[in-house]
């Protein structure tokens, strides 16, 4: 009866490591190497192939170009007029100015630029509606920072809460640009609706409105030094749009 139940014993056993090691295999475990959380002006990290095998990877600024796979034609870089396409007219002052950024920053793209500064944009109002002076921080320049910051203490000294509905962002286009030593700024226009309304202790609302949507232009400048390592563009100026 003791040599039935040890065989049997063996066999469950047998099954549970089995059944262990197919669920390792199909769920897999965390390495460590996950995605970090999105940053909307973050540069693309070089690639990490060149690392293995003891290889040496090239300098950013270097010239080497790295041969393509068998088959597969290199693509060039992108010319600066079409770059432009559709953000500035490469003879205006606008298009002149932001193909001297590309030149002084190989990242740079108007084109991506914009579609990050949307990014900031919704983050930074919304940030700004919930009082996360941790989260507008690293978004803003000092200046800006803290006039934002002394907005949410003076909206907490008097129990005020915000509520912002971000509708829609409708618009957002480069005005203007600008390259002071290795000072990089851009200008956008951003066109938005939202619903924005400010209640206080009690919850009534005291300024704005919980149901109207609004059109909302607003003026932004942001800014980087070219020579920094430190690929973060900050809002260093605000203002009303017409």
């Amino acid at each position: 009866m003791n040599d039935f139940l040890d065989i049997y014993t063996v066999v469950f056993l047998g099954l549970a490591v089995f059944v262990i090691f197919r669920l390792r295999a199909v769920l897999g475990q965390r390495t460590g190497s996950e995605r970090p959380p999105f940053d909307p002006f973050q540069r693309p990290e070089p690639p990490k192939d060149a690392a293995k095998d003891g290889a040496k990877p090239a300098a950013p600024d270097s010239n080497v170009i790295p041969l393509p796979t068998a088959g597969v034609r290199p693509q060039p870089a992108p010319d600066a007029d079409e770059a432009l396409a559709g953000v500035a007219d490469p003879a205006s002052a606008l298009g002149v100015s932001l193909k001297q950024l590309m030149a002084v920053d190989q990242n740079f793209q108007p084109k991506g630029f914009i579609g990050g500064a949307r990014a900031a944009y919704e983050m930074i109002v919304l940030a700004f509606a919930r009082g996360d002076r941790k989260g507008l921080k690293d978004l803003l320049g000092k200046e800006v920072y803290e006039s934002f910051a002394g907005a949410i203490t003076a909206r907490e000294q008097k129990g005020e809460k915000a509520e912002t509905t971000f509708v829609s962002l409708d618009k957002a286009e480069i005005v203007d640009a600008s390259l002071r030593g290795k000072t990089m700024a851009v200008t956008v226009r951003f066109g938005s609706q939202m619903i924005n309304a400010t209640r206080d202790a009690a919850g009534v609302v005291v300024d704005g409105s919980a149901e109207k949507i609004v059109d909302l232009v607003d003026v932004w400048t942001f800014s980087r030094d070219a020579g920094s390592r430190d690929p973060n563009w900050r809002v260093v100026s605000t203002e009303a749009g017409d």
